[in-house]
């Protein structure tokens, strides 16, 4: 047994005699229901003693379902699980998240790793290009592709008023030099539409209701494994990637019991399991999903994640001129 798992599997051990049976807490996510069934009943075979209950939407509906419970006085949740570092951030900034000193980080990237060990990364996602194999012949390369009056006019994204990925890759793409609003507004000059999270622009793409699609990979990938006519691209210019945060919330009546989760989450066989369900693991040795490109081998582009959440209105603000709210 390695140093990290035996280090891993003690401190899983010590949460969990410090978890009493009859704990349960409250998990609240924009990661998609059916994997989240997974994950519960992968987290519940390890770790029975605990109880979860869920609350499932999209990141700025999550937001917003926890901010109106901290108005009315405090929220039901116990752990946050979101697609977005900068709603992570402003929860941090809020002092609503729980420091958690002792999580099992060895080996994982400090850049996935909220320095006051208040949030960690549990996987990675990038955004990139899904397009319909039977209405597209040539695949496209590049961002610039979609710009292309044929392809804009049959694409859809996400929105950041919806989708907490949306949110990182728009303030990313916002924040290239050789982006910027403009690509945007050339976007929406030529006919492209913003629809709410990834899911309405997977099914909007496999449907051949549009021929092209933002859209984060494994979305796309898993849709493709599936029999779906779709197949997605890496762009060369770079993709935007988030790491999926997880957080133990302050007002939690379930401390222990909701620290045992997050730590499963850094697990090994938690890893295992996000691979299976399409996405690069931050676990080293735990392997990347089939047909996924080596991690390093993509060119991520940068971004200020302080600058994007003094951003974060204005930018949803612009996007809603252009695409609609």
């Amino acid at each position: 047994m390695s140093i990290r798992t035996l280090v891993a599997t003690t401190i899983l051990a010590g949460l969990a005699l410090s978890a009493h049976a009859e704990d349960t807490i409250t998990v609240y996510t924009s990661q998609p229901q059916d994997q989240m069934t997974q994950v519960i009943e992968a987290f519940n075979a390890d770790h029975p003693e605990i109880k979860v209950e869920l609350f499932r939407s999209g990141t700025t509906e999550v937001m917003a379902k926890l901010q109106a419970e901290y108005a009315a006085g405090n929220s039901p949740a116990d752990v946050i699980l979101i697609a977005d570092t900068v709603a992570m951030t402003q929860l941090k900034n809020d002092d609503r998240l729980l420091s958690f000193a002792e999580a099992p980080v060895e080996g994982i990237d400090p850049a996935f790793i909220d320095p006051d060990k208040t949030f960690f990364g549990t996987k990675v996602i990038t955004t990139g290009i899904v397009y319909n194999t039977d209405l597209v012949k040539t695949a496209p390369t590049s961002w610039n592709d979609l710009l292309e009056a044929d392809a804009a006019k049959s694409l859809i994204m996400p929105s950041p008023l919806y989708s907490g990925a949306a949110v990182i890759h728009v303030g990313t793409m916002t924040q290239q030099p050789e982006f910027g609003w403009a690509y945007y507004e050339k976007l929406a000059e030529a006919g492209a539409v913003a629809g709410q999270g990834n899911g309405t622009v997977i099914e909007a793409v496999a449907r051949g209701e549009k021929a092209y699609g933002i859209i984060i990979e494994y979305m796309a990938l898993n849709a493709k494994k599936k029999g779906s006519p779709v197949d997605f691209v890496f762009p060369q210019e770079g993709v935007s990637s988030i790491t999926q945060p997880v957080a133990v919330l302050k007002g939690s009546d379930a401390v222990e019991a909701a620290k045992t989760f997050v730590a499963w989450q850094l697990s090994k066989a938690a890893q295992e399991q996000a691979t299976a369900q399409g996405y690069f693991p931050i676990l080293p040795g735990v392997t990347q999903p089939d047909g996924y490109p080596a991690l390093s081998t993509l060119k991520i582009l940068p971004a200020d994640s302080d600058a994007m959440l003094k951003a974060d209105t204005e930018n949803k603000e612009k996007f809603a001129e252009l695409f609609g709210g």
